[in-house]
Parts: C-alpha cells; structure tokens; sequence
C-alpha cells in the first residue's frame, strides 16, 4: 500500500512488545515508556535537545488528552466524599440492598444497567452517574470493588461502546471507510457483539468467583490513593438526608433527558454530569458544613483532584507514549514521518494486512489483529476506519464478507483500545471504584482475549 516503514516505526513496535512484557511481569512501566518516546524522538529528529523537550511535551500532550476524564473523576470522588461525609450516601443505597442480595446479582445488574445508560449516553458519563451510588450497595452485598469495576468496564467500554447501536458514532466511521451504508455494519456486528459480550462477562464473572472462594481479592479498593471519609451524623437531620438522597437522583436523572433532548453525548454529556456534580458539591456543603461550608466545599475539591491526579500519575508516561502511535506524534514531535504515513499504529495495520494470505479465515484473523494493534493508542476510534477499509479491501479480495470483516475490526479496536485493555482507558471505572487500573486492565485480559478468539472463530463461519 506504498506503506514505507522506517526505524520508527520498529522502535515503536519493539517497546510495544516491553511494555506489555513489563505489564504481565507485574513491574512499572513508566521508565520503558520516557526511554521509548526519547528514543522515537532522537531517532526522528537527530537533536538532544528537541528529544529531551519532547518527553516533556509528550506528557503535556497526554494531560491535555486526559484532562476531561481528570476532571470528572476528582469532582465526582469530591461530590462522593461530601455525600459519604454527611451519611447522605447510606439513605441513597438503601433502596438498591434489596436487589443487591448476593454478589452475583450485583455483578449482572450493575452491569446490565451500565450497558443501557452506555447506548445512549457513552460509558463514560454513565460511569459517573453510576459508580458513586452502586459500588457501597455492591460492597454490602459481597461483590468486590474491583468486581463492580470489571463489570461497569466489560458492560460499558466494551459492549456498549464497541456495537454502539444507538448514538451510532464507531459503525459509522467503519461504514463509511468500507464504503458500506452504517445498518449493513450494525445487522453484521449484532450476533458478533452477542458473542463476544457472553463470552467475555461470563469467562470474567467465573474467574472472579473462583478468586472470591479463594480470598485472593480485596472486598473494598486496592489503590489505597483514597481515604475512608469519616461519616458525621450531626451534619443533617435524617429528613435533610431524606430530601438530598431524592433530590440528588433527580438532578442527575434531569441530565440523562436533557441529554436525550439536547442529544448531548460524549464529552458533553460528561461535561453536564460534572457541572451538575459541583452544583451539588457547592449547595451540600454550604448546608451540611453552614458557616464553613466555603472552605470545605474548596477543601472537599482539594482531596477530589489529590486523588484524579494520583490515580493518573502513573498512566500519563504511559498515554503519552502511545500517543505517539497517532496524530500525537506530529504534535509532540514534529512532522518526521514518511509522506504516505496515517501514524505509526496505523502503518503497522496497513502494512500487517498487505503480505498475508487472502481466505476468509485469514481475514477474520488478520481484522482482529489490525484492530487491536489500532487500538493500542487508547481510544478505540482512532483506527476503525482503517479496519473499515482493511475490511473493505478483504471483503473484495475473498469475494464477500465486507460488512461481516468491518464489523469485527470494529469490535477488535474498541474493546481493545476503548477500555477494557488499555490501562489510561480503563480509568473512569477503576477510579471510581478506588481499584488500580493496572489490575483491572490484567482482570480484562483472559475474558477479553478469551471473548475476541471466539468471536474471530464465530466471524469466520459468518463471512
């Protein structure tokens, strides 16, 4: 495809290969990540200089990248902290301990409930609206923290975002790349999307059991970046509480319709969900704290962004290496790569689909190969309309299949690189549930690669 791959382009690949290797091992990862983007940099520039300000330029690129999640997590973890202060928190559980009776119910219904909010407003303001009430009902019933986060993840970044049947954005870009009007790519992509949904929650759901009857999991959060926050029960009266744990709801169940009205999505609907959230801050700690209620609302945001920041500190090396896989490297670099290059992840795809065999079962397996190395950037959308494209090119050569090859790029991409792999993706879920997204991203990754080998099997039978 006229794909010329440099020194680059191996660099990059190799210290792909170092950080997952680091990743399985257990180590940090940060020191590959700084020596990997340096190495890019003097490679492509030839300066010391230039490569020693790109690492720092990497990072405020990621920063930049990641600020909006940053946010909404350290003011929901603010909001969460003023509700578990007061006792408001308890009386809003409350209701959910009654179909919260086991750790099983727990896992399928948090889940299922974060699969639907997902469709129609994107998982990550759906993480916000749901974590800080469900995870203590889910704590009570048995259900570890880090449970509650796989199921949220799984349901939410993965199935949710990877078929995308409502907002439509992910089959569109692929439909558009394959030349394929977008119903032809969602028809193709239900049975695969119910396959590979089953398989991953459910592989994911046993292992979690065994590991439970084996006590190896934490019931409460790993991470240890949030403290407990003490309950004062003088704060409010129980009516107060009462009033604020219908109130509360309310206001975010208002932002789920003016969402559906406004048609706010992605980072506008977290945009909301996070107004709406320092709204409620400001007028509970004016009410709960009266006379100090100014310095706690600024000290209840102290320790919401202590912990965004902490829980993100080791995953900015991390993004901004990857980044560089995309447009990111333009930006942070310079424009060094080779005149036909579309980025670093995305010539490794090209390049992976030109030199092998064309059968439909080759195909399957190389769409799913070049959607998870498009999805190593992050995102889960910066490389499906690759897969589209690919699948396009596929589906011509074996004489069918088009929607079928899209539609598993697709699916590939975004439950690799959307959030149930990738570490920096992982963390509106791990971060609300006080898990640390490392180890949620190593709980992700049997069912994931269990999920995604049957789903290519599946596929295969399909085109």
């Amino acid at each position: 495809m006229g794909i010329e791959f440099t020194a680059l382009h191996w660099i990059y690949v190799i210290f792909i290969v170092l950080i997952i290797g680091f990743m399985v091992k257990r180590r940090d990862t940060t020191l590959i990540c700084i020596i990997g983007i340096f190495m890019l940099a003097i490679f492509a520039t030839g300066s010391l200089t230039a490569s020693i300000s790109g690492v720092f330029n990497s990072f405020i690129y990621a920063i930049n990248e990641l600020m909006s999640t940053i946010l909404i997590i350290s003011i929901i973890v603010a909001m969460s902290s003023v509700l578990s202060k007061s006792g408001i928190n308890d009386v809003m559980i409350a209701p959910f301990t009654k179909f919260f009776k086991n750790p099983t119910l727990a896992f399928w219904i948090i889940g299922i409930l974060m699969m639907i909010i997902s469709w129609f407003f994107w998982p990550s303001p759906a993480v916000a609206l749901l974590g800080a009430v469900l995870l203590p009902a889910a704590l009570r019933a048995g259900l570890p923290a880090l449970g509650v986060a796989m199921a949220m993840n799984l349901f939410g970044h993965g199935i949710a975002l990877s078929s995308d049947f409502v907002i439509q954005g992910a089959p569109k870009l692929t439909a558009d790349a394959a030349g394929l009007p977008v119903g032809d790519v969602i028809s193709a992509s239900i049975p695969l999307v119910i396959v590979m949904g089953l398989v991953t929650t459910i592989t994911a759901f046993i292992l979690l059991k065994r590991d439970m009857k084996r006590g190896t999991i934490e019931l409460t959060g790993t991470n240890n970046s949030q403290e407990e926050q003490e309950k004062d029960e003088k704060l409010l009266t129980l009516r107060q509480k009462q009033f604020f744990a219908i109130i509360i709801p309310i206001a975010f169940l208002a932002d789920v319709v003016a969402m559906s009205i406004l048609k706010l999505q992605g980072g506008d609907a977290t945009a909301l969900i996070g107004g709406t959230a320092v709204f409620i801050l400001l007028i509970l700690s004016i009410v709960a704290h009266k006379k100090h209620g100014l310095e706690k609302t600024t000290s209840y945001l102290i320790h919401g962004f202590q912990f965004g920041f902490k829980v993100f500190g080791p995953v900015i090396p991390i993004a901004a290496f990857f980044y560089l896989g995309d447009s990111g490297f333009t930006q942070i670099i310079g424009d060094f790569l080779p005149k036909a290059s579309h980025g670093i992840v995305n010539d490794l795809g090209v390049g992976l689909a030109s030199v092998v065999p064309l059968t439909k079962e080759i195909a399957a397996v190389t769409l799913s190969v070049v959607g998870a190395i498009t999805g190593l950037d992050g995102s889960g959308f910066s490389g499906i309309s690759l897969a589209g494209s690919v699948g396009s090119l596929f589906g011509n050569a074996i004489g069918g299949g088009t929607d079928t090859l899209t539609a598993l790029g697709q699916i590939t991409a975004i439950w690799v690189g959307g959030g149930a792999l990738i570490p920096w993706a992982l963390i509106p879920a791990a971060a609300i549930c006080n898990v640390s997204p490392f180890e949620l991203a190593r709980r992700n990754l049997v069912p994931v690669i269990t999920g995604l080998v049957v789903t290519t099997i599946v596929a295969m039978f399909l085109i």
